[in-house]
């Protein structure tokens, strides 16, 4: 059943969202619908929806008139600076430059989503963007229109996840990289983490006495950690010989 704020067959799902979207989406959230069920009803990617909200004052915050306002201004201020900055680049492939940045900028948001700050998520994004995988200080600060110490201060708190790692260049430039063994090692840091908390824990279970209620509440949370920690880091090894077997494919395309 379609919901009475839904507006399909009258969107342009590959436009711009409209100010009457918009609106639908505040009913929506209102109406405390999660953000698929929002895109379904406006026949927009859910990616869509996270973005506009994500970027227009979260879940709460959100206010139809306010996001409409604040895209106009972000357009006005991206044609001014398009000679400038990274917008005008040509995109190998025969890729759509537009279409590109659009899905940079969905997939910077996806990061933030899951935790990351803002500046950290747009230079993850931007490197996962590229075929290399790999730019320097100053490429990224043109990319992203921003100042060196910015990028600086993001590849810090990137490196301390595990999320990029450094390198130098044939003319000993310092690159930054993404590649696949970067998630391996991300979610076994992550694994590892837990480490510490359950360790401590346990020695609460002792100060506090067997038994007790607090001291069964740090019981079951070490036990419950332990457990996911191992099952992610055994996971994890069994992905990285998945992402490293090489298949072989036939002449009839099966493999």
């Amino acid at each position: 059943m379609e919901h009475p704020w839904g507006m399909k067959g009258v969107v342009m799902p590959g436009g711009r969202l409209t100010q009457q979207e918009r609106q639908q989406i505040a009913m929506g959230l209102a109406d405390g619908l999660a953000y698929a069920e929002i895109a379904r009803g406006l026949d927009r990617p859910t990616s869509t929806i996270t973005r506009e909200v994500t970027r227009n004052g979260g879940p709460t915050g959100y206010r139809a008139d306010l996001a409409h306002r604040a895209t106009q201004q972000r357009t006005h201020r991206r044609k001014q600076a398009a000679p400038q900055g990274s917008q005008a680049l040509p995109q190998p492939y025969g890729r759509d430059a537009e279409a590109v940045r659009d899905y940079q900028e969905a997939l910077t948001t996806v990061f933030m989503t899951s935790g990351l700050p803002k500046m950290m998520a747009r230079v993850l994004g931007c490197l996962y963007v590229t075929d290399t995988g790999s730019l320097t200080a100053s490429e990224l600060a043109q990319r992203l229109q921003v100042s060196p110490a910015s990028i600086s201060k993001a590849i810090t708190f990137l490196e301390g996840l595990d999320l990029v790692r450094r390198e130098r260049d044939e003319r000993r430039r310092e690159r930054y990289v993404v590649d696949d063994d970067l998630w391996y090692q991300s979610m076994i840091r992550s694994a590892r983490a837990n480490d510490q908390f359950i360790e401590t824990a346990r020695q609460g279970v002792g100060i506090l006495g067997h038994g007790t209620p607090a001291a069964t509440r740090l019981e079951n949370s070490a036990r419950f950690l332990d457990f996911v920690s191992e099952g992610l880091i055994r996971a994890a090894e069994q992905g990285r010989e998945v992402l490293y077997t090489r298949t072989e494919t036939t002449p009839d395309g099966t493999t």
